[in-house]
């Protein structure tokens, strides 16, 4: 089957799996992704799909094919990587695409289980995301750097790392806070002098604050006490 034909078969699928009122709903905390480009299908919904699809002769293709139309295209192609069991070939499946993605959503469903096995050579690479300059894969770079490295394989650099990175853009800020909120939910002690000495511009330290003030995972008396540190 020829691209064309890959497209509009999988763009005939999601359609019949469409949910009009969650589109309605999703579209609204996507903002930087045009209405008529959400079909609209709840993420379990979608993943139930993307793992018969990737049984098909055709998800070979349509993973050759970019840009996608559709919001929902794009998140079952990241689906589709998620389940690449090769660590070099997921690397480099993910690095055709992350330049395509759009959006925070798309971003941060993407975690390849392989990743759990390759955390040295990971590492190395989240470095270069996180350098790109592009907005969803600077993000991507310290979503990962969340995901896996703040139990068993923390250091306390990979703070000093984040601080370092150097973007205006909100998506990026919000992921630098929401790293922080989490290692201070995880590390606390170590973690804390980053917040103390205020390593973090203005708007990204006192998010940081604000999600960890909000999660379950940080006693009442570190809240009470982030709270002192925010800076007006």
């Amino acid at each position: 089957m020829n691209k064309d034909n890959v497209t509009k078969s999988v763009q005939r699928k999601l359609f019949e799996l469409q949910d009009v009122e969650y589109r309605d709903f999703h579209a609204r905390l996507m903002p930087t992704v045009e209405k008529e480009k959400i079909i609209g299908i709840r993420i379990p919904v979608l993943r139930k799909f993307a793992k018969e699809y990737a049984k098909s002769e055709d998800a070979g293709e349509f993973i050759k094919i970019l840009p996608h139309d559709y919001y929902e295209e794009n998140n079952l192609h990241g689906f589709l990587i998620e389940g690449i069991k090769d660590y070099e070939e997921c690397i480099r499946a993910l690095d055709i695409f992350l330049p395509y993605v759009d959006n925070w959503a798309t971003c941060d469903i993407i975690a390849p289980k392989v990743f759990k096995k390759h955390l040295p050579e990971l590492e190395h690479k989240i470095w270069e995301w996180m350098a790109s300059g592009h907005t969803y894969t600077v993000r991507y770079g310290i979503g990962m750097l969340m995901r896996f490295y703040l139990d068993e394989a923390f250091q306390k650099e990979y703070l000093t790392r984040v601080t370092q990175v150097q973007s205006e853009e909100y998506y990026v800020k919000m992921m630098a806070a929401w790293y922080f909120a989490t290692a201070l939910a995880k590390q606390y002690e170590t973690t804390l002098p980053f917040i103390e000495e205020r390593r973090l511009e203005k708007w990204t330290h006192n998010k940081a604050i604000q999600k960890a003030i909000e999660s379950s995972r940080i006693t009442q008396e570190q809240k009470r006490y982030l709270r002192t540190l925010k800076i007006k």
